[in-house]
């Protein structure tokens, strides 16, 4: 059950960071993928800074702001 959520949390950070950022969601599975790689950047940016995210809410916006964070980093290598 716990992978499920972990899915849903990746899927709704992809979809937010995408709006967040322009241009769209990725699709489903893109989405997913933004929204888990986003948490795994937002968990180490946290850490890094010493914030700790609690609950669901937190654990959302985490992904999201590593899925921005992922991909802001990604057009600036596709420009470069």
């Amino acid at each position: 059950m716990e992978f499920i959520w972990f899915l849903l949390i990746g899927l709704i950070a992809g979809w937010l960071a995408g709006q967040i950022m322009g241009g769209g969601g990725y699709g489903i599975v893109g989405d997913i993928i933004v929204g888990i790689v986003g948490s795994l950047i937002g968990g180490l940016l946290f850490r890094f800074i010493g914030i700790t995210a609690y609950g669901t809410l937190g654990a959302i916006v985490m992904a999201v702001i590593g899925a921005i964070v992922l991909i802001a980093a990604l057009r600036m290598l596709k420009h470069a």
